[in-house]
Formats: structure tokens, sequence, C-alpha cells
């Protein structure tokens, strides 16, 4: 993965006025995955959306760590829920037809 397509953690986190100790406690919760390279942390970009809902939901919501683990977990149910659904239905266009 090319660095540019990195953010390190420390530049990332006093741009969002959040602590570093909250994003790594958010790697150590499997929540978001971490890229070392040369001795830094850094934060792939196809996961920064992600984190940034995260961050909201800490600092307007007040939710804890376990609380945004709970929650990225429902909407992964639901987001896996929603493609099943679109796939049933894409399966029942083809009887339709008959």
């Amino acid at each position: 993965m090319a660095t540019e397509d990195l953010i390190e953690v420390t530049v990332f986190c006093t741009y969002h006025q959040v602590e570093y100790a909250f994003i790594t406690s958010l790697e150590e919760a499997g929540l978001v995955h971490l890229t070392f390279v040369n001795q830094q942390h850094f934060i792939p970009q196809n996961q920064l959306s992600q984190l940034e809902k995260m961050i909201r939901l800490h600092q307007e919501l007040d939710i804890n760590i376990a609380g945004i683990e709970a929650i990225a977990n429902v909407l992964d149910r639901l987001e896996d829920l929603q493609r099943q659904n679109l796939n049933l239905r894409n399966k029942l266009r083809l009887y339709e037809t008959f």
C-alpha cells in the first residue's frame, strides 16, 4: 500500500481533536486497522469515513468504545441483511418472468 493512501494517526488526531489512545482503543477492539510504516501508525484512507463516524458517536453522543463496537456490529449485520434482501429480490425477479 502506498503511503499516499495512508494518513498518519497523529495528524488525524490533531485534526479531529481526539486522543491517540482513543484510536488505539478502537484498534484493540478490532474496529479500525492501523498500518505500521517506519515506526509510525497510519490509517488507511478507505477507513476514514467509518472512523469519523465512530469519532462523532464518541464526541457528540458520548458513547464509549463498547457502545461503538455494539453499534458497528449492528450496522454490519444490517448491511448484510440488506445485501441478502437485494439478492433474494433479484432471484425472485427471475421467477416472476415465467
